[in-house]
């Protein structure tokens, strides 16, 4: 990690600590940094960086801080990052963190309905990081599917299954033909897949 990295990343952990630290009700829940924690990104970018120049999609860019440790998996393994976002005002916002990160370069920013943008993309896939409103995950992972590489990773964040749309969305993905999925206790919960 460079220092430009390390400087964006602590600014984000920065902010997530005075949102805890501020009264109940205070910021509605869409202006919430609701992203992957520092656990998660550590994961997520090692991950991303096992493939050789991966095309990294990111569903659900929110104000871009797991973006940050995608996009510094894309330069390192020499690929490129497409994150996904429905908000322009929050994707605006994490371009310019990329930007302070040095890192703009190497990442994609599209604003719109995801499944639309998946089901119209031409690249193909080798990790997913599924990050968005839960009831979206099966849509998703419905559309990004047929675009997946062999041996592509998908991370879904946020995932218990004691959650029913979670349940669902674990059902959903290792039900596809030739995915191996394991939950993992990490951050919030994940549910990280390989397809073979």
């Amino acid at each position: 990690m460079t220092p430009d990295i390390t400087e964006v990343l602590d600014l984000y952990h920065a902010r997530r600590e005075a949102e805890r630290a501020a009264p109940a009700g205070q910021l509605a829940l869409d202006d919430r940094l609701l992203a992957v924690g520092p656990e998660t990104g550590r994961l997520i970018n090692i991950l991303a960086k096992s493939i050789e120049a991966p095309v990294i999609l990111e569903i659900g860019t929110s104000y871009g801080y797991s973006g940050i440790w995608l996009a510094e998996a894309a330069r390192a393994a020499g690929g490129r990052l497409i994150t996904m976002e429905i908000s322009a005002e929050k994707s605006a916002y994490a371009r310019e963190m990329s930007a302070k990160a040095g890192l703009a370069e190497y990442v994609d920013f599209r604003v719109g309905d995801a499944v639309e943008m998946i089901g119209a993309m031409a690249e193909r896939i080798d990790f997913v990081l599924l990050d968005l409103w839960k009831d979206l995950y099966i849509p998703c992972l419905e559309a990004f599917v047929p675009k997946l590489n062999p041996g592509a990773i998908v991370v879904a964040d946020n995932v218990r299954p004691e959650r029913e749309l979670m349940a669902q969305y674990i059902d959903a993905v290792r039900a596809v033909p030739g995915m191996a999925s394991v939950t993992l206790p990490v951050g919030s919960g994940l549910e990280v897949s390989r397809y073979r």
